[in-house]
Parts: C-alpha cells; structure tokens; sequence
C-alpha cells in the first residue's frame, strides 16, 4: 500500500530534472500521474517509462503553463482520463535557456513571458485546478520556489520571491476548501538544466559555500514533496522549506 494509492497528482514540468523525480516517487506510492510538459518526446517517454515500472499509471499531457486556456485543457484533460485531481505540483519554469541580464536592462517583453511561465505559471494552474480538488474533498499543492529568492539572482530571483508570496496567499484562500499549499526552495542542485544554465565549475563554487558539501540531487528533494502533499502534512501550509544543504539559514 502506497501513500497515494487511488490519487491523482499533476507535475508539471516532469519531462525531466527534479519534476521527473517527484513525478516517478508518485507513481511508485501509487498515484496515477500526469506528466504535464512541452517537451513531448521526453514527456511521452516519461509518461511511459513509468506506466512500465508499476505503481500508479502515467500519462502525458501537453500544456504551456503561461497560458490561461492550456492549464485549464490540462485539468480536464486529467479529469476525463483519471476522473479526478487530487494534488497539484508546480515545477515547470524557464530555467536551463533562461537568459542573464538586469532588471534593470533585461528585454521587456521576454521578462513579461519568463514570469508569466515562473510566477504566474504556478497561480495559473492552481486556478485550473483548484475547483477539482474542492470536488474531491480537498487535496494538496506545491510550488517549486528556489533559494534563489533569498539571495541575489535577478528576475529569476524575484520570480521566486512571487511564487513564495503566491504560496502564502493561496495559503488562506483555499484552507476553507481542505485544499493545503506548501513550496520547496532547492538548493544548488545538480540536474542538466543548471549544469546548462551555470556550469560544473560555477556548481562546485556554489558548493564550497553550503554546510553539507555536495550539490543538491533531484532525489533530495522528493521526500519534502511527498511529505508536504500526503497527509502527514495535514496541518501544514502556506509553508516554504528550504532543501539546500544548509546554503540559507533564515
């Protein structure tokens, strides 16, 4: 018997990184899935991958988180294939092509697109999907913030900084549906987005400076999730928990 035997449990951004693994660690406690990406071929062979191991059953589902329509053809989507949504996931980003500039320099209209997918994506979704937890009797929610919104890191950053505010706002508008929200904050993690976006050698710089020496792995992160989404974490919300190998103390 799995924690989530009989949930079901969207994750976007799970084509691969940290949301493959909580999409796998879900399936493997016995949720059905759905893997909600761009990324088709990878999201396609996710979705498989996992349907094949056993556990919970898979399935892939398009969806540009930045878009009002496609978050809300995602939930129906889960809705006609599974019958319900139990618990929500929001991981996808604009991260391993994400572009560095200033706030105060950085194009305008790809500023508008990169936090309508990084804060927005996240506040979208959960619209999409809330009134379908409410008919299942509530459920539960994650965000993927960063430890980026403690320390200086741009619009990423502030992005990050959103999502928390998100978590703690949605926090009081959905507790009276029996509807929890929570976010993890990742450290330096070593998966091939960041190895892409800052390098080997930026990573091994970043962990000279956290308490425990070694970059984060999308594994650390999947106890927090399933934690903070079953019901051992029923009198938990509006929450942000860093897992960073001690690199911020707050």
């Amino acid at each position: 018997m799995g924690r989530f035997d009989d949930k079901v449990a969207i994750v976007t951004g799970a084509a691969g990184g940290i949301g493959e693994a909580y999409a796998r660690a879900l399936a493997a406690e016995g949720a059905n899935v759905v893997i909600a990406d761009l990324d088709e071929a990878k999201g396609e062979a996710t979705a498989a991958s996992i349907s094949e191991a056993g556990g919970g059953e898979a399935m892939f589902v398009k969806v540009d988180v930045g878009s009002v329509e496609s978050t809300k053809a995602m939930a129906e989507a889960t809705v006609e294939h599974f019958g319900g949504i139990d618990h929500l996931v929001n991981n996808a980003a604009i991260y391993g092509g994400m572009e560095f500039d200033l706030l105060l320099t950085v194009d305008w209209d790809y500023y508008r697109k990169f936090m309508g997918v990084n804060m927005d994506g996240a506040l979208l979704c959960t619209r999409a999907c809330f009134e379908h937890l409410t008919a299942r009797g509530g459920g539960s929610i994650v965000n993927q913030s960063s430890t980026a919104a403690w320390l200086y890191s741009g619009f990423y950053g502030l992005a990050k900084v959103g999502v928390n505010g998100l978590t703690q706002q949605l926090a009081h508008e959905l507790g009276g549906r029996n509807i929890r929200i929570n976010a993890i904050a990742p450290g330096p993690t070593d998966t091939a987005a960041t190895r892409n976006q800052v390098g080997e050698g930026m990573i091994k710089s970043l962990v000279k400076d956290l308490a425990l020496k070694r970059p984060g792995q999308p594994e650390d992160m999947v106890g927090m999730c399933l934690f903070l989404l079953s019901d051992e974490a029923s009198w938990v919300t509006g929450q942000i928990f860093n897992v960073d190998g001690g690199q911020v103390f707050r």
